[in-house]
């Protein structure tokens, strides 16, 4: 039997591009990495022999610091909770709870066997499982979208008078996602030049796409300038500049793709 590989597709619509790979379930792993300070997604490609490498959690571009939990190996190895910038925001404190508890990309190893769901980041690990690596973003999009539940979205008699990462509107948007037989779904979507509307996907657009990838879960990573994702040997970029040049940004933390160990 040849070994599994990975399935690179490119999808062009007419306001976006969308840059997708099937992770099959046998023969890869997907885990987060993460930065000291920030990194591009290349860097973090060399640095870990990564096959494919794409931007993940939250963070600070102006202190470097994550504002979504990730854990490596079992142990909490960026904690939210130590950010001052988010922590001491009076704007954000009505909203705080829920941004600690937002949806993770989590990697399980399970008497044996690994494992991967999305969950919140307070909800339990499954018996007799142990939580291995998970990476913080949100909204969770498949099965269904929190972008309220999470706190992000927040509305007065029907008008949204907050929403912090413009879950409505178009834009540049890196999503995980995990299919029926348990394979992993990266998915970048770069703005487009040319185009005369804003250019992207707004969250709702981009939980649909999903879907017809055979996403069962999925979830939103950071996105806008930070959406980037690696793929033999070329970085693709998400965001525009007013030019309608790609725009690269340092990251705080990745998923990787990585053969399996043997």
């Amino acid at each position: 039997m040849p070994d599994p590989e990975i399935l690179y597709r490119t999808h062009s619509l007419p306001q976006a591009t969308i840059y997708s790979l099937q992770i099959p379930v046998h023969g890869f792993q997907v885990v987060p990495a993460l930065a000291t300070g920030v990194d591009e997604v290349d860097t973090f490609a060399r640095q870990q022999g990564a096959i494919a490498v794409i931007n993940a959690g939250f963070f600070d571009p102006i202190n470097q610091k994550t504002t979504s939990p990730v854990t490596l190996h079992g142990k909490l190895a960026a904690d939210p909770r130590l950010n001052d910038r988010l922590m001491t925001n009076p704007a954000l404190r009505p909203y705080l709870d829920r941004i600690l508890n937002r949806s993770e990309f989590r990697r399980y190893r399970c008497q044996g066997t690994f494992q991967y769901a999305i969950a919140r980041h307070r909800d339990s690990v499954p018996a007799n499982c142990q939580l291995m690596d998970a990476v913080g973003g949100g909204p969770q999009l498949l099965p269904d979208n929190t972008a309220v539940q999470e706190g992000f979205v927040d509305s007065v008699d029907g008008v949204i008078v907050r929403d912090g990462i413009g879950s409505s509107q178009p834009n540049a948007r890196s999503a995980v996602g995990i299919t029926a037989d348990g394979s992993i779904l990266l998915v970048m979507v770069a703005q487009k030049p040319g185009v005369s509307a804003p250019s992207g996907m707004s969250l709702a657009d981009l939980a649909g796409f999903m879907q017809t990838l055979g996403a069962q879960q999925a979830m939103n990573l950071d996105g806008g300038t930070s959406s980037a994702l690696y793929f033999q040997g070329k970085t693709l970029y998400g965001k525009l500049d007013d030019a309608e040049n790609p725009v690269a940004r340092p990251v705080k933390s990745v998923l990787l793709v990585q053969k399996s160990p043997q």
